[in-house]
This record gives structure tokens, C-alpha cells and sequence, in this order.
């Protein structure tokens, strides 16, 4: 039996990695271990390690790392307090893989833990690009510490090979969040109501505003600007909080002000939980802010997103993501947009660039075939303009 280890942070990255944790739970050939930390273990953030357990899955360890701190200062002391903690783990542990997904701070410490304990890495969604945001360089550094790559979709698959990994470790395999959405049973608009405790209106916005962490804008002004802009419209909105993120506590303040003034037409939860999260998605007439989930999994709902700000330049985008900049006119005229009959009619046609689902089971797939060994690599190099687009792709994904 292959030791396999995930190792999730955030209650949004483990909603990715469940139908994974799954497959590697049922598996005949690995023995599943997982390991949650970072926000998971924070009741500031909901203590969402319970919604793991709550799934029928055991932790094996958890690991403290995050401070009670927003700061540059702060988040970098809670990489080093992780580094810590995870070559403990690592160590007890003794894992054949270590599965980690995406690009926050959290996995930047458990890759290099990881790798100095010659523990090879499988990095689901490298090859991505999220230019305002310090986690861009934080994913290139975990793809060059990773053995294993599974990316969510070919432009992707072919930057991973580009930045020297091996074309024959490489998958293009799709979307992680669209298996949630096709595996996820959703609930009715009334049993969500109450589960809520808020009635939804004529129309309804799912709003989810991070701090951009590598722009040097202000994310309390930002948001400011978000919500002066939301106050001009009549719908219903439903916020989920910020990550753990550089002034991310500043945003939990100005969204928890606003409802207060706002009572019955708004109401902020600190993790929704994926059932909950999926359901309110596939009812709202839109996503507004700047999370990834507005153009991974909204598209696949056909639900159309006001993407705010830089956050997230870089990444591919469906036709049902509107970009607008982090300014109160700006997103009025967003909002105008996503709410125009003529814009909402293509939303049935709408194709999403991050596949039709089934990444969890090529992952887990392709982890049971695989044979751990010596993690030695070679930097793959090729001719300029030349990426090999055929060897280990799994098609559209």
C-alpha cells in the first residue's frame, strides 16, 4: 500500500481536494493520510477541520502554523512556524506522496518540507497565473519542487513543461471544483433558505472579495469601493469571508459593518461548507469579487462573474466573466452588465476552458499507477516554441 498524504489549509482548497481524498480513501493500493493546518485549525475561521471529519474522513495530524496576524510580518512567521511543524509530520508520517493543491503560503512551507525530506510532491492546478497575488510565484516554486503535476487545463499543462518538468509527469486533467458541482447533492432554494437563516430575493449575488497581495493596493479601499458599489443595487447578497491573506482581518470588519447596516438584504458567513457553497452558486444570478471560484466552478453553472480587480490576471477566462477594476463605477457598470438580458441569454452557450469534470478520478487514477521511486529530475528542456501537447494529456480534461 502507497502512503499517500493531502494536505489541505483552507476550507476552499479542501472542497477542491475532496472528491481526491475520496477516491484515495476507497482505493485497494493507497493507504489515504491526511493532514489539515493554516485556517483549518483557526476558529476565527469557522474550524473547518471539522467539516473533514464531518465527511467521514480521519486527520492524522493537524499542524498549528497560523498566527492571529494579517501582516507581511505575521504570515511570513506562520511559513516558518509550518516548515516546523511539517518536518515533524513528514517525519512521523512517512509518506510515499505528499498531495498538495494550488499556491497559498501554507503549501509554499509543506513543498519545501516536503522536498527536504526527499518526500515527492503531486501539485494539482501549477501552471496557473494569478498576477496580483504573491501566491503566482509561490505556485511556480511549488511546481519546481513537485515530481507529479496535474494541471486544470492544456495552456497550463504546457507552462508546467515550459518551466522544465518532464512531459511524461505532466496531465492536463481539468477543473478540481467542477467534480464538487456534478457529485454535490444541492439543496432546494427553500431548504437553503433556512439552512441560511436568510430569504433570498428577486435577485442575488454571491460576493467573495480577497486582498490582492502583490499590486500595493490598499484592500480596505478596495473593498470600500465593492461595497459603496453594492449599495447602489437592489439585489440580495450573500458574502463569504476573505482567506488568511495580507489585510485580509481589515475586509472581515468592513463586510461585518455593512451587513449590520444592512440587515435582510445581506448576510456574511465565515465557510458556507461545500454543499451549502455549491448551492447558493447554482441559485444566485451572479458572483461578484474576486475569487477563482468565479471563473473555475460558476462557469460550469452557467451563473455569470463580476471579476473585480488584478487578482486574478492572468488566469483563462469563460465569456461569462466580466473584468472590471476595483472602483465603484466601474463595478456599477459590472453589475449593469451582468444583470443585461441580452448578456444573460448566452449564459446557456457559455464553454468553460477548465473542462466538463472527472479530474478527481484521473488524479486518483493515475497516483495508483504510479511507482514511487527516486525523485531525481532533470530539467526538460526543448527546442524554442516547441512543447510536447500529446504525451500524458488526458484530452480536454
Amino acid at each position: 500500500m502507497k502512503k499517500v498524504c493531502v494536505i489541505t489549509g483552507t476550507r476552499a482548497e479542501y472542497g477542491l481536494l475532496r472528491w481526491v481524498i475520496d477516491g484515495l480513501h476507497r482505493s485497494n493500493v493507497c493507504e489515504l493520510q491526511i493532514v489539515a493546518t493554516g485556517m483549518h485549525l483557526s476558529p476565527e475561521f469557522g474550524s473547518t477541520w471539522q467539516a473533514i471529519e464531518a465527511d467521514g474522513y480521519s486527520i492524522d495530524r493537524k499542524v498549528e502554523m497560523l498566527l492571529s496576524s494579517d501582516t507581511a510580518v505575521g504570515i511570513t512567521k506562520s511559513m516558518g512556524l509550518g516548515m516546523t511543524g511539517f518536518a515533524d509530520a513528514f517525519e512521523d508520517l512517512r509518506p510515499d506522496l505528499a498531495v498538495i493543491l494550488g499556491d497559498r503560503f501554507e503549501m509554499f512551507s509543506v513543498a519545501a518540507a516536503a522536498m527536504i525530506a526527499n518526500i515527492p510532491i503531486a501539485h494539482l492546478h501549477g501552471g496557473e497565473l494569478t498576477e496580483g497575488l504573491y501566491d503566482d510565484p509561490i505556485r511556480h516554486s511549488i511546481t519546481k519542487m513537485s515530481y507529479l503535476h496535474f494541471t486544470a487545463a492544456e495552456p497550463y499543462r504546457q507552462r508546467v513543461i515550459q518551466m522544465g518538468e518532464a512531459p511524461e509527469r505532466v496531465w492536463n486533467v481539468g477543473g478540481l471544483g467542477i467534480d464538487g458541482i456534478t457529485k454535490m447533492p444541492r439543496m432546494a432554494r427553500s431548504e437553503l433558505e433556512q439552512s441560511l437563516g436568510f430569504e433570498l430575493g428577486q435577485r442575488n449575488l454571491l460576493v467573495t472579495f480577497h486582498p490582492e497581495t502583490s499590486t500595493g493596493n490598499s484592500a480596505a479601499a478596495q473593498m470600500s469601493e465593492v461595497l459603496a458599489a453594492l449599495e447602489q443595487t437592489d439585489a440580495r447578497l450573500i458574502f463569504t469571508m476573505p482567506n488568511a491573506d495580507t489585510e485580509g482581518r481589515a475586509l472581515f470588519r468592513q463586510v461585518s459593518d455593512f451587513v449590520a447596516a444592512n440587515p435582510g438584504r445581506s448576510c456574511a458567513h465565515v465557510s458556507l461548507g461545500q454543499s451549502r457553497y455549491l448551492s447558493v452558486l447554482a441559485l444566485v444570478d451572479g458572483v461578484v469579487g474576486n475569487s477563482s471560484s468565479g471563473l473555475i466552478e460558476a462557469p460550469a453553472l452557467k451563473v455569470p462573474t463580476l471579476n473585480i480587480g488584478a487578482r486574478q490576471d492572468g488566469r483563462l477566462r469563460a465569456t461569462s466573466v466580466i473584468d472590471c477594476e476595483a472602483e465603484r463605477c466601474s463595478i456599477v457598470e459590472g453589475l449593469q452588465r451582468l444583470f443585461d438580458p441580452h448578456f444573460r441569454e448566452q449564459m446557456p452557450h457559455v464553454v468553460n476552458p477548465y473542462g466538463e469534470g472527472g479530474a478527481s478520478a484521473r488524479i486518483v487514477e493515475t497516483i495508483e499507477g504510479w511507482t514511487p521511486g527516486s525523485v531525481t529530475k532533470r530539467f526538460h528542456d526543448f527546442a524554442t516554441g516547441d512543447v510536447d501537447g500529446s504525451v500524458a494529456s488526458h484530452g480536454d480534461g
